[in-house]
């Protein structure tokens, strides 16, 4: 009984419900973010649905959150260009 009980055939219905709709929502407005968009639109071509995908960019989202706190450094948009000094002194 064990070996399929664990398959994760159901979402997990526990944990903070005002959390996670926060973290939904904010995925789902990531969307016009164009790495975001990659992210969603490749999870999209291996065959999640719509809001597999969108749970998972939040879940994605989730973790770079949690390494910025972690690290203590600020965000790194990696679709803009590098600020280097001179662009900043600028």
């Amino acid at each position: 009984r064990s070996g399929t009980s664990i398959r994760g055939e159901f979402a997990n219905r526990g944990g903070n419900k005002r959390l996670k709709s926060s973290l939904y929502n904010s995925a789902f407005a990531a969307l016009q973010h164009p790495p975001s968009r990659a992210y969603y639109d490749r999870k999209i071509s291996e065959g999640k649905r719509h809001k597999q995908a969108i749970i998972a960019l939040a879940r994605r989202r989730l973790d770079t959150l949690y390494a910025m706190l972690r690290d203590g450094t600020l965000y790194q948009d990696p679709a803009a260009p590098i600020a280097t000094e001179h662009s900043l002194a600028a």
